[in-house]
């Protein structure tokens, strides 16, 4: 039987007042999907458009109904809670609960989906954090919240403040008073400012703006239930904290995201090299300087830690070090006391608990496009990766930029970032888009169904070094 979970005196507790230490995983590329983790070029909108005009939108439909039920089952779920986690967070696409044409109503194919897997977490007695990652206008310029041009709309136009408080109005109608629930994550990695050049140290937040829609959403959603749990982020992809109002009502937990260079490499771990002195003691530091975990302690709130992890596709000799590296980021987040859940569950391959066999069907059926995709270097998570041919010809294209312009503002690593997301990730992607697509032409829904079978949990493999570190830590008391 699940507890409606609280906060008080600065701790999670459940209905006895007992402190919880939420601990999971996040299940990216099920209800928002992502290009790295399922498999496809550029934005999901995309792809669903490239693929509707292959097999018709009937069928196309059909595809990714069937990839979403396999994606994340009870299989699935029953594994999770197997490896001692007590929460999933859900990240959710507002296209699969309001169209673009019909605003502010609401889509009941997409809510009885969310409502069945609810259900299915709470009888494996996992909570659920439900996190609107992608959300009307995108809150930032990513493919991650399905933005396929770069322009990130939200903090400037009311329109989709008012479907996006909406949006959040509806769901507390309808998951007020469900203890599997453990609360809402109202928006994943906002960015105020839309990148024009700078990002890092050189990021300005638009502080009063994110403020006024924190605040709002809040209290809308306290109009209605007044019992969840509220998750707020922090600015620039959950990494910027310094200019949140203090909290403002009860029963708020503050959430960072917390990537680590040494997760990703290349290189050993622990490493003492020049320029990479990663140990468990330079994460530490890492974690304490974070803008995140200073606030939290500052306003005695809880930190949940919503993404953070490494990667396992680099070069095979160093996969114990990322393993390593994950083991001793995890530790440093339970001597600080944060609640933490793991990017991402499954994928195609890449950081996943469990991973698409190589042999499957569906990769199989994609490998083409996977290898452009490669080479081309549309997927802009991939930067471990070494650089493609068509990378280095865009980073050439910046130095000319650098060169011609020869303005000392323009900070080379943003140029080049900014530039290769546009010509890569953004308009090379959509010409691979119909290529994908084109895999599936002439496919029967009952062949397409056999493939996409390869999402089932039960062809999939598990990372098994992951999962014993990430048991290691499930099994501390809270």
């Amino acid at each position: 039987m699940m507890e409606m979970l609280q906060v008080k005196n600065g701790r999670v507790v459940d209905g006895s007042g007992r402190p919880v230490r939420l601990r999971g995983t996040c299940v990216g590329g099920w209800m928002n999907m992502e290009n790295f983790i399922d498999g496809y070029p550029a934005a999901e909108h995309s792809a669903r458009a490239a693929l509707a005009e292959v097999l018709g939108p009937a069928k196309a439909q059909f595809f990714f109904d069937r990839l979403l039920d396999h994606f994340l089952a009870d299989d699935d779920l029953a594994f999770i809670r197997r490896c001692g986690a007590n929460v999933v967070r859900l990240p959710l696409n507002y296209r699969h609960f309001e169209s673009d044409v019909e605003p502010f109503r609401y889509l009941e194919a997409g809510f009885a989906r969310l409502d069945r897997m609810v259900e299915a977490c709470g009888r494996q007695g996992l909570y659920v954090i439900l996190d609107l990652h992608a959300v009307q206008g995108w809150q930032n310029t990513d493919w991650h919240c399905d933005n396929a041009n770069r322009i990130s709309l939200f903090w400037r136009m009311p329109h989709f403040q008012d479907r996006f408080v909406a949006l959040w109005e509806e769901m507390a109608r309808r998951y007020r008073g469900n203890a599997t629930v453990a609360g809402y994550n109202v928006m994943n990695e906002p960015v105020t400012n839309t990148p024009d050049g700078r990002f890092g140290s050189q990021y300005t937040p638009d502080w009063a703006v994110i403020n006024a829609v924190y605040r709002r959403v809040v209290e809308a959603i306290r109009a209605i239930d007044p019992e969840h749990i509220i998750f707020l982020e922090g600015d620039y992809y959950s990494n910027r904290f310094a200019g949140l109002e203090a909290p403002f009502a009860d029963n708020l937990v503050y959430s960072s995201h917390n990537y680590s260079a040494c997760g990703f490499g290349p290189g050993s771990y622990p490493s003492n090299a020049p320029g990479k002195p990663w140990d468990r003691a330079g994460q530490r530091e890492a974690f304490l300087t974070h803008e995140g975990p200073q606030y939290a302690r500052k306003h005695n709130v809880p930190l949940w830690v919503g993404e953070f992890g490494a990667v396992y596709n680099g070069p095979a000799e160093e996969v114990p070090d990322r393993l390593r590296a994950l083991d001793d980021q995890i530790d440093v987040f339970e001597e600080w006391g944060a609640h933490w859940t793991t990017w991402t569950y499954k994928d195609v391959g890449v950081m996943g608990w469990v991973t698409l066999d190589p042999e499957s069907d569906y990769m199989q059926a994609i490998a083409n496009s996977q290898r452009v995709k490669r080479e081309l270097g549309t997927d802009a998570w991939t930067t471990w990766l070494p650089v493609s041919r068509a990378g280095l010809i865009v980073r050439e294209l910046a130095r000319c930029i650098e060169e011609v312009a020869n303005d000392p503002e323009i900070d080379p690593a943003s140029n080049r970032r900014h530039l290769a997301d546009a010509a890569l990730a953004c308009y090379a992607a959509s010409l691979v888009a119909p290529l994908w697509a084109r895999q599936f032409r002439g496919m029967s829904e009952e062949r397409i169904d056999a493939m996409l079978q390869s999402f089932a949990f039960k062809n999939c493999r598990v990372n098994q070094g992951l999962v014993e570190v990430i048991g290691k830590h499930t099994a501390r008391p809270a």
